[in-house]
């Protein structure tokens, strides 16, 4: 029985590790595209801003096979780019068809989590736009994670959205008078918000190395202590709650600070604090150093992971102005989706702490097998490295 259950976790191990391998490389940012719309009259001048990590997946631009994109390589497949671009984006002006125009000169632009191709366009629309419908395509049929962000200005009038590839056209009306306030696209962001926590690989992580231990006590003397299934349900929910509140009210601070440029530390260093949080709450599962009041540990890690939130809104372009209603909205989603992986993982293994299986095989396997990955993640993140198996 040792034997077959010392087999156990390390397979156990194996398994998440080459489940969670797939894509780690981008565990953190999902695949955006930021379009700007700026109406002036019957005329919309449209800047589309699309990573080059995405450009190369599509069309293979690295020609050389060197793993990195260079100027020359971007500017020799430049036409294929705006195709791209062109296909990606319709306008209409009050059900009316805009014509657009030739793009301007090729041009890249840094974000926060890498280099952009920028295409820019003028559109011409048959009368002074007064509602705008917003056709978005671009990577539908490559990318089903992938999101436009697009923001529509007229003077002083921003209107930020979400988009999703191939779903119905975006509509947005422009201001009538005085009295039109800013617009925000609430419902948007707070779907965009639970996009961006499900598809984040590294903040999924650190929750569950949070809840592991959620089902479990610990029992014996201090000499030997075991873990032993939770006898009742209340005192884990509370548990449960604190840790969930704690990661709340920490990243809520910092995306907001970071949101509206209060504080902005370097990218690089945010996502390998992240990926070392992933680490820590993973071997104190192991090697137990914070034993109660793990919403402490959990409000110090969640100060870090909003930081890594913030970078969604922040290269929308959004102004201060424009920007709270959205980040709320994003926040909203971002807990939304939290709960969701919460509630799934209670509901999966409320039964199963019972068994020797889970304090094994799960809670002992599935933190080595964060721990593996996450240490892959801040070797690559901190020494700007990729890791050839992960490729």
């Amino acid at each position: 029985m040792t034997m077959c259950l010392a087999w156990r976790w390390p397979a156990a191990a194996a398994l998440a590790i080459a489940l969670f391998s797939q894509g780690v490389a981008e565990a953190h940012k999902a695949s955006d595209a930021y379009l700007q719309l700026q109406v002036d009259g019957s005329h919309v001048a449209q800047r589309l801003d699309i990573a080059l990590r995405d450009l190369e997946r599509d069309l293979a631009l690295d020609r050389n096979d060197d793993g990195q994109l260079d100027w020359g390589e971007v500017r020799r497949r430049w036409d294929e780019i705006d195709r791209l671009a062109r296909q990606a984006v319709t306008l209409q002006a009050d059900g009316r068809a805009c014509q657009p125009g030739s793009s301007g000169a090729p041009q890249l632009d840094e974000h926060s989590d890498g280099r952009y191709a920028v295409v820019t366009r003028r559109w011409d629309c048959p009368e002074t736009v007064r509602e705008l419908s917003v056709g978005y395509r671009l990577f539908a049929s490559t990318d089903p994670l992938h999101r436009g962000v697009v923001r529509v200005q007229q003077g002083g009038h921003t209107e930020p959205a979400v988009l999703v590839p191939g779903s119905s056209p975006h509509v947005f009306a422009m201001p009538s008078g005085q009295d039109d306030g800013p617009a925000t696209g609430f419902p948007g962001f707070v779907a965009e918000g639970v996009h961006h926590i499900l598809i984040g690989t590294d903040h999924i992580l650190f929750l569950l190395a949070l809840l592991l231990p959620a089902v479990l006590v610990r029992t014996g003397t201090v000499s030997k202590r075991t873990w032993q299934a939770a006898p009742a349900v209340r005192p884990v929910l509370r548990d449960v709650l604190r840790v969930v509140t704690a990661f709340t009210v920490a990243h809520s601070l910092t995306l907001a600070l970071a949101a509206f440029e209060i504080v902005n530390p370097p990218s690089r260093w945010i996502e390998s604090a992240i990926a070392a949080s992933v680490v820590l709450a993973a071997l104190n599962n192991i090697r137990p150093v914070i034993r109660e009041g793990r919403w402490k540990l959990t409000l110090l890690f969640g100060l870090v992971h909003g930081f890594g939130f913030a970078s969604a809104l922040k290269d929308a372009g959004l102004t201060k102005g424009a920007l709270a209603l959205p980040l709320f909205g994003f926040n909203l989603g971002v807990e939304l989706g939290q709960l969701a992986v919460v509630a799934l993982f209670m509901l999966s293994v409320w039964q199963l702490r019972r068994t020797r299986f889970y304090r094994q095989s799960v809670l002992v396997g599935g933190s080595l097998s964060i721990t593996a990955v996450a240490l892959a993640w801040l070797t690559e993140r901190a020494f700007d490295i990729q890791l050839p198996w992960f490729v």
